[in-house]
């Protein structure tokens, strides 16, 4: 079970373009340094539960299936998802620890598409993208997030 970082990317505002990274910073309790869900300006903030976004990951592989599939391309900017992963099974990893280089993870729960989502891209995510479509995790310590970091 290894994967790495492919891209890293954040939002300060629900709804605002993604802000690509080379690295951020990873809080507890607070996710990723300047996004959206750290800040408490994100869509479902009101809805989660504790340390519920404070990360959000998806597979290059999904996407690239998504395409195979559809025809129709959903980008890692699109998907809104903070890390773009390659080489590992991101939905086993719930309810699990792993690492992401420095930092220490769970994976709480899926990131499943929404009718957002759909209208936001404009792109047919669902019913094609449930089951597909990330991991939430929690940080569970602190450090920096750089591309290329090992997953796993």
């Amino acid at each position: 079970m290894s994967g790495r970082i492919l891209a890293i990317q954040t939002s300060p505002n629900s709804g605002e373009p993604m802000h690509m990274h080379e690295e951020v910073r990873a809080t507890p309790g607070r996710g990723l340094e300047a996004d959206r869900y750290s800040l408490g300006r994100g869509s479902w903030v009101k809805d989660i539960k504790a340390g519920d976004h404070e990360l959000t990951l998806i597979e290059r592989e999904q996407l690239d299936w998504f395409k195979r599939e559809t025809g129709l391309e959903l980008t890692h900017r699109m998907s809104r998802r903070n890390l773009l992963t390659e080489g590992i099974e991101l939905n086993p990893l719930v309810g699990t620890r792993f690492h992401i280089g420095e930092i220490e993870v769970e994976g709480m729960r899926l990131c499943e598409p929404c009718k957002t989502l759909q209208e936001r891209t404009g792109i047919k995510v669902l019913p094609e993208m449930v089951g597909r479509s990330g991991l939430n995790c929690r940080v569970l310590t602190d450090g920096v997030i750089r591309l290329n970091d090992p997953v796993g």
